[in-house]
C-alpha cells in the first residue's frame, strides 16, 4: 500500500482516530444513544454527535487522499470494524465509501467477511456500511446481485439484514427491482424484527419508483408478509390504500373474525 511507506498508515490513523474519540467522549450522550438499540448490553459508544464524526471524516479524508488508495481504506476497516464502538465502525465505513471510484470487485467478499465475522453486530453498523458501499459496488459490478440473493438464507442475522439494506438506494432509483422483490420474498419467513423492518424499508423504497408494482406485489403475497414488514412497506400509500392493503393481506382467519365483528 502506498501509505505504508509514509506517515499515516491505516494502523497509525486508527490509533489517532480512537484517541480523538476518547478525548471527545460524552458519557451522558452515550447512555442516551444506547436506547436506540435492543442489544443495549453489547452496544458501546463514545456519545459523539453525528456532525462531529462527519467533520472528522472530511478532515481526515482531505489529509489522507494524497497518500492513500482504496486498499488503505479497506485496511482501516479491517482494524476499526472489529472495534466494539459505534463511532469506530461508522468512521471507517464512511471513509471507505469516499474511495468508491476505485472499489475493486474483491471488496464485496471483504464486506461479506466482515458481516459474517459479526464486526457489524448492530443495525446501525450494518446500515452505514452496506447502504453506501454495496450500492456503489452493485452499480460498478451488477453481477454481484446474484451473490446477495444467497444472503437471506444466512444463519447470521446481520447478513440477512444486509441483504435488504444493500439494495435500499438501488431500489429507490428503480433499478434491479426483479432482484429486490426476489430478496424480499426470501426474507418473509424471517422472524427477526430487525430483518423484517429492513425488508419493509426496502419495499417502501422500491415503491418510490413504481408504487403500482409494489401494491400488486403486496396483494399477491398476501398473508405471508410479516405485519412488521407490511406496515413499513405501505407508509407511502394514502390512508385509504393502506387500510385496504392491511385488510386484504390479513390471514383468512383474521379476516373472517373481522367480518363477524
Amino acid at each position: 500500500m502506498k501509505a505504508e511507506t509514509k506517515r499515516g498508515t491505516p494502523r497509525q490513523v486508527a490509533r489517532l482516530v480512537l484517541s480523538i474519540f476518547r478525548e471527545k467522549a460524552d458519557p451522558a450522550r452515550a447512555e442516551q444513544a444506547k436506547k436506540y438499540f435492543k442489544e443495549t448490553e453489547t452496544i458501546k459508544t463514545y456519545g459523539l454527535p453525528a456532525k462531529a464524526i462527519d467533520d472528522m471524516i472530511k478532515d481526515f479524508y482531505k489529509k489522507l487522499t494524497p497518500i492513500w488508495d482504496v486498499d488503505d481504506a479497506i485496511g482501516l476497516c479491517d482494524i476499526l470494524l472489529p472495534n466494539p464502538y459505534l463511532e469506530a465502525k461508522g468512521f471507517s465505513s464512511v471513509l471507505l465509501h469516499k474511495f468508491k471510484r476505485d472499489f475493486p470487485k474483491k471488496l464485496f467478499f471483504k464486506i461479506e467477511e466482515w458481516l459474517c465475522s459479526d464486526y457489524c453486530n448492530n443495525w446501525a453498523a450494518v446500515d452505514v456500511l452496506c447502504q453506501d458501499a454495496m450500492y456503489s459496488l452493485l452499480l460498478k459490478y451488477p453481477e454481484l446481485e446474484e451473490k446477495i440473493i444467497e444472503w437471506p438464507f444466512s444463519v447470521n442475522r446481520w447478513v440477512r439484514r444486509a441483504a435488504a439494506v444493500s439494495f435500499i438506494k438501488i431500489a429507490r432509483e428503480g433499478k434491479m427491482l426483479d432482484t429486490v422483490y426476489k430478496i424480499s420474498v426470501s426474507l418473509f419467513e424471517d422472524d427477526d424484527d430487525l430483518v423484517q423492518k429492513a425488508n419493509g424499508w426496502l419495499l417502501r423504497e422500491a415503491g418510490k419508483s413504481d408504487l403500482r408494482r409494489l401494491e400488486n406485489f403486496l396483494l399477491k403475497q398476501g398473508s405471508v408478509i410479516p405485519r412488521t414488514t407490511l406496515r413499513y412497506a405501505i407508509e407511502r400509500f394514502d390512508e385509504r390504500k393502506r387500510k385496504m392493503i392491511l385488510i386484504k393481506t390479513r390471514p383468512e382467519k383474521e379476516r373472517s373474525r373481522h367480518k363477524k365483528n
